[in-house]
């Protein structure tokens, strides 16, 4: 595959601008352009290279090549199957299984979300290392957003900062939940005996969890829950704090007797694809071992 490069015809309302002003309007960063220019990267006008004080003109069709990315030393392609619900140019929106960390780490180096990518990415021909936008803890399953490109990274993170990527879960909590509905405002701080633990602190960052209560069972509660923050853990410690820890999910108090791993699951995402400009939504039914509890 070729180099990721993005392309404009220029009309009236652009013209008399200069290629930087326009591409900060395009949100292209000064990091992402410095590599344009000095690292393999190239700006071109009608098929001549120009550097960034050319004026555009009505007509004019703009062409930014970016370098070419190189895989992570850290990160091995492996050949792991992925189950993709959608892939274009820019994006792979994925369905992670659980017991799949999203990125390698020292307890499991290898098997990652990342290494099934990068092995993926060598098998279609693209250059790129792995750039996900939306993580699950390992044993969390569901949807996961990946951008095929550090710059469609920088635009889809900067949606996330605001707010505007929307995913949702369904979890299985422990006990019989009363309120129909509720929001959990509790602040989450590493615990400071654990490098993994979280826990609610008022030293803690700002956390916010909706939840509404799909069904109530005899040991359980059915939920659908969703972030209005991002901090590690969010949902399992905040559920786990009122008492109601996630089945299976025994780092935060869960009985792990009826599934091997916490049970919860991202179930929607929606975004905006800023290159097809329009909105995507994406649903993933439960997996078979929460169904089988349900």
């Amino acid at each position: 595959m070729s180099r990721f490069q993005l392309k404009w015809k220029i009309t009236s309302n652009d013209e008399n601008k200069l290629i930087k002003d326009f591409l900060k309007e395009k949100e292209i960063s000064k990091t992402a352009l410095t590599d344009i220019k000095f690292k393999g990267g190239s700006i071109s006008v009608n098929d001549k290279e120009e550097t960034v004080r050319y004026t555009l003109k009505r007509g004019d069709v703009l062409v930014i090549k970016f370098p070419e990315e190189m895989p992570s030393e850290g990160v091995k392609g492996e050949k792991i199957p992925l189950d993709i619900l959608y892939e274009d140019d820019y994006v792979i929106v994925v369905n992670k299984q659980a017991g799949m960390s999203t990125i390698p780490s020292r307890e499991h180096p290898t098997g990652s979300l990342a290494n099934a990518l990068i092995g993926y990415y060598e098998q279609i021909g693209l250059k790129a290392t792995t750039h996900i936008v939306t993580r699950l803890d390992r044993d969390t399953s569901g949807i996961v957003l990946v951008a095929k490109h550090r710059h469609v990274h920088h635009l889809l993170s900067e949606q996330q900062r605001h707010g505007t990527i929307n995913r949702e879960y369904e979890a299985l909590a422990e006990g019989i939940i009363v309120a129909d509905q509720g929001v959990i405002e509790q602040p989450i701080a590493r615990k400071s005996d654990s490098i993994i633990e979280r826990e609610v602190s008022l030293t803690g960052q700002y956390a916010c969890t909706r939840f509404k209560v799909i069904r109530r069972l005899a040991l359980f509660t059915h939920l659908r829950l969703k972030l209005e923050t991002g901090r590690t853990h969010q949902i399992r410690v905040h559920l786990s704090h009122l008492g109601y820890p996630l089945i299976g999910d025994n780092l935060y108090g869960g009985n792990a007797d009826l599934i091997t791993r916490q049970a919860l699951h991202c179930c929607m995402l929606s975004f905006y694809h800023p290159f097809l400009e329009k909105n995507l939504f994406f649903k993933q039914e439960l997996p078979i071992d929460m169904m089988q509890l349900l």
